[in-house]
């Protein structure tokens, strides 16, 4: 997949949309509702492109990993939109650009707006991602949260080969317009570069970390407080110290170290 500034698709679709460089990625400024709205505007009452629309989200983990691992670098870079999904970003934001982010746009909040507007609209959902267990939860909450939402399939995440190919081509067949990917950093960039030519008929992918698993009812959002100032992540270590506690301590100095010294000044080209 080329990134953004060569792709003459992508730049076209989303040429409105200011944007500001921080940390290394050119991030959207949109709050949730204009992130929402754009969603909806690029595929309804009709598709404006050919090829589904890729977007993407950013925090001081993704700012960190992007600049120490070139393939998730490009792979961020080459989406078409992507959002700034950590409090952080937004607070240097304020601090640093004449233009700063209104909002943190996380992923988890972004679904449910979407997710209304797609029921008023008679829009389809696609669900990909996470074990059977957390996928099959999540959309039987969320057929219960919106019943008019048109949900047109679901599937783990944990196919490879012939079996993941095959359901590519279901998928296609179902043609969503939207498609949502939640495989974790980097797999759901990479499938996004891997399965795109094969997805001509879906809208727009949006990639969405551990979205099922709040969505299933298995894991708790921290505290809305937390949320406000930055903390989550600290929330996040409380209930997985184990798994957790190295990747922060390792990324959040240098998600840090990026935020205050690799900036450029407000970007508003697509």
């Amino acid at each position: 997949m080329r990134e953004r500034r060569a792709n003459p698709v992508g730049r076209a679709a989303t040429a409105n949309v200011p944007r500001i460089s921080l940390g290394g990625l050119r991030l959207a400024v949109l709050d949730i509702e204009q992130t929402a709205n754009f969603m909806i505007d690029v595929v309804f009452p009709r598709r404006r492109v050919t090829r589904p629309l890729y977007l993407t989200s950013a925090n001081g983990e993704v700012l960190a990993r992007c600049s120490t691992e070139p393939m998730t670098g490009r792979l961020f870079r080459a989406a078409d939109l992507i959002n700034a999904d950590g409090q952080p970003l937004v607070t240097v934001s304020r601090l640093n650009s004449s233009t700063p982010l209104p909002e943190r746009v996380a992923t988890t909040d972004l679904f449910h707006v979407v997710a209304r507007k797609a029921e008023a609209a008679g829009l389809t959902f696609y669900m990909f991602g996470a074990d059977e267990a957390e996928n099959a939860a999540a959309v039987a909450n969320v057929r219960k949260m919106y019943p008019d939402l048109r949900i047109v399939g679901r599937s783990h995440g944990y196919l490879r080969g012939n079996a993941l190919r095959a359901k590519v081509d279901e998928i296609n067949q179902l043609a969503p317009d939207y498609l949502w990917v939640a495989l974790g950093v980097p797999y759901e960039q990479a499938f996004v570069e891997d399965f795109t030519p094969q997805l001509s008929n879906v809208g727009v992918i949006k990639t969405a970390g551990g979205l099922f698993n709040f969505l299933s009812g298995s894991r708790a959002r921290a505290p809305q407080w937390m949320q406000d100032v930055g903390l989550e992540w600290a929330w996040r270590i409380w209930l997985e110290p184990r798994r957790l506690f190295w990747r922060y301590l390792t990324t959040n100095p240098r998600a840090l170290y990026l935020l205050f010294n690799k900036k450029t000044p407000t970007d508003r080209t697509p």
